[in-house]
């Protein structure tokens, strides 16, 4: 039992052998493994780090531009609206035309009831668009102006300039016409007299 023969011992060295290999093997596919989970690693705390600054309030992330996109559309839309007017100068106008009925005597002269009545209605409608075309000229000036106080390195989207652009014409444009009408350079009121 305690002999081993020639057999024996070559049955021995050529498990060793093959252990041998084996452990060369496993040597030899564990380093490409290795390497393969180290990028991931590197992969995964870059992945991290991408979506930090994406929810990190304030960061130029990929989603930074939605914010800038909505506001040049929004600028541009008060602009139209300051253009072709809105429920709200609608409901003003009524508005002032009715106090203008109310505190007009029949008795009054005909260049007062129709500034009372008319004149005023009028002016409040141009007073409305004046405050749309401000609110779009104010919100595309920001929307311009972000990327200089925000994140310098990171460019606005082109489309984002040019709605932005919009809505500031459109607001500038809307301005103008809100004081030709407000002082009667625009479609003044006829003499009564």
């Amino acid at each position: 039992m305690g002999t081993k023969t020639a057999d024996d011992a070559g049955t021995e060295t050529g498990t060793e052998a093959q252990s041998d290999e084996k452990t060369v093997d496993v040597t030899k596919t564990a380093a490409p493994a290795t390497v393969a989970e180290e990028q991931d690693g590197e992969r995964t705390e870059a992945q991290a780090e991408d979506r930090e600054a994406a929810e990190t309030p304030g960061a130029a992330g990929p989603a930074s531009g939605v914010g800038q996109g909505a506001a040049a559309v929004v600028s541009a839309g008060l602009g139209v609206v300051s253009l072709t007017g809105s429920w709200v100068a609608t409901v003003a106008a009524a508005r002032e035309t009715l106090v203008g009925q109310l505190q007009t005597s029949s008795s009054a002269s005909v260049a007062k009831q129709v500034q009372e009545v008319y004149g005023d209605a009028w002016q409040a409608t141009a007073l409305v668009g004046g405050l749309f075309a401000l609110a779009a000229l104010i919100v595309g000036a920001v929307v311009l102006a972000r990327p200089a106080f925000g994140a310098p390195g990171r460019p606005q989207a082109p489309w984002i300039k040019s709605v932005a652009w919009a809505g500031v014409a459109l607001g500038v444009l809307g301005l103008l016409l809100a004081v030709a009408k407000y002082s009667d350079l625009l479609l003044g009121l006829p003499s009564a007299g």
